[in-house]
């Protein structure tokens, strides 16, 4: 897949992500679309080295946008709690 493809899992997978997971996170768009691209490919990874399998095939295979919103559900969870306590007592 391309990059286009990947920015474009990445927003809706972001976006799903944090429907997902709702309250106040300390980022915009554009971390949500980095949370988005970045977990798509954490997913893919651990859908291959804990299942065996190619979790990452295709723009349109289920799998991959199962992997991407997996992996920006864990990633934002663990971006709340890297910057969560910083912004509350500020």
């Amino acid at each position: 897949m391309g990059i286009i493809a990947w920015i474009f899992i990445g927003l809706l997978a972001g976006a799903i992500a944090k429907a997902l997971m709702p309250g106040k996170d300390p980022g915009g768009i554009v971390i949500t679309m980095l949370i988005g691209i970045v977990g798509g490919l954490l997913g893919g990874w651990l859908g291959k080295v804990i299942l065996g399998v190619d979790a990452i095939d295709g723009f349109f295979d289920l799998s991959t946008w199962i992997a991407a919103v997996i992996g920006s559900v864990i990633l934002l969870a663990l971006y709340r709690l890297v910057t969560g306590n910083r912004h509350r007592h500020a």
